[in-house]
């Protein structure tokens, strides 16, 4: 629900170099298991929140961004920590890491995406609904 402009959500990197507000709650709270998910964060899925791009607003910069079209990610150039996933197919919505979330604790994930893809072993009890795909239709 939104409240106006008034922020409802707010997180950041580590070190606090990279701050932004968001203005509604997130369409979408989800766990990623593909490859490319699992090597830019270095652990067996990654949780994500996904807001319209209108909701977000940064503090002087987004970050530092690297990847390969249609997909890029971004990170804080002083911590390295990871901030966002940007899809070029998806130009008005913005994927924030859930651990970049001030109060990453609101937003349980509902959905696994690209569930094939999932490591075989536990680390992780995980009982969700599962998608062979991603967690949002892509044209």
């Amino acid at each position: 629900m939104s409240h106006g402009n008034s922020p409802l959500h707010s997180g950041g990197c580590r070190c606090g170099a990279v701050r932004f507000t968001a203005a509604a709650d997130p369409h979408v709270s989800t766990i990623c298991h593909c490859e490319d998910c699992r090597r830019a964060s270095g652990a067996p899925f990654l949780a994500f929140v996904g807001f319209d791009r209108s909701e977000v607003v940064f503090e002087g910069e987004e970050g530092w961004r690297y990847g390969r079209a249609p997909v890029a990610r971004s990170f804080c150039a002083t911590c390295g920590a990871p901030v966002a996933y940007y899809d070029e197919r998806l130009p008005d919505k913005i994927y924030v890491v859930l651990g970049a979330m001030d109060e990453p604790h609101r937003f349980e994930p509902t959905l696994q995406a690209f569930a094939g893809e999932a490591l075989p072993f536990a680390c992780i009890s995980v009982d969700l609904p599962a998608s062979e795909g991603g967690a949002v239709p892509r044209p």
